[in-house]
């Protein structure tokens, strides 16, 4: 539940940021963008302090190494958080951290139907619920990126036929 929260409280906390006037923040992508770096540096850096055995026992026994999983995808994660703030790289970080959602998703639905974790409150729907959320939020980054780049960009002329060609 703590990223969730952290995920919603720093994007409102960003946007009130805006609204009382810090002009930069009156954007809600940069607020998201906030949001979602929040999210993903507390989840990253529990797997490698606090939660590490936990997200170990978490990765299902068919995949391999799982401590070595874990800290790949922790440094994704810190990766990821830190690539969404600089508006440069953030469709590309939003892109790499919505892959990431899914690609790791199976981990928490075998946590929670094995019962690997102890400390894991959640039942399935409310954890498919969560990843949906986060997984909307790196998507909205990603698609409003993409939309604006695509109205910056004028529009493209038509191509000459080549040399040789009939038009």
């Amino acid at each position: 539940m703590e990223p969730l929260i952290a995920l919603v409280g720093v994007t409102a906390l960003l946007l009130a940021l805006g609204a009382a006037g810090v002009r930069p923040l009156r954007s809600w992508p940069l607020a998201l963008r906030g949001g979602i770096a929040a999210m993903f540096a507390l989840t990253g850096v529990s797997h490698f302090v606090g939660m590490r055995e936990d997200l170990i026992a978490m990765v299902p026994p068919a995949l391999p190494a799982p401590a070595l999983l874990v800290t790949v995808t922790g440094v994704l994660e810190l990766a990821g958080a830190a690539g969404i703030l600089w508006a440069r790289t953030s469709p590309w970080a939003a892109a790499g951290l919505s892959a990431l959602l899914v690609v790791m998703f199976p981990a928490n639905v075998y946590a929670i139907t094995a019962g690997t974790v102890t400390g894991m409150t959640e039942s399935l729907p409310v954890r498919t619920a969560m990843q949906t959320v986060f997984l909307a939020a790196t998507l909205a980054v990603l698609v409003h990126h993409l939309r604006a780049r695509r109205r910056a960009a004028p529009d493209a002329p038509a191509r000459a036929p080549r040399a040789g060609t009939v038009a």
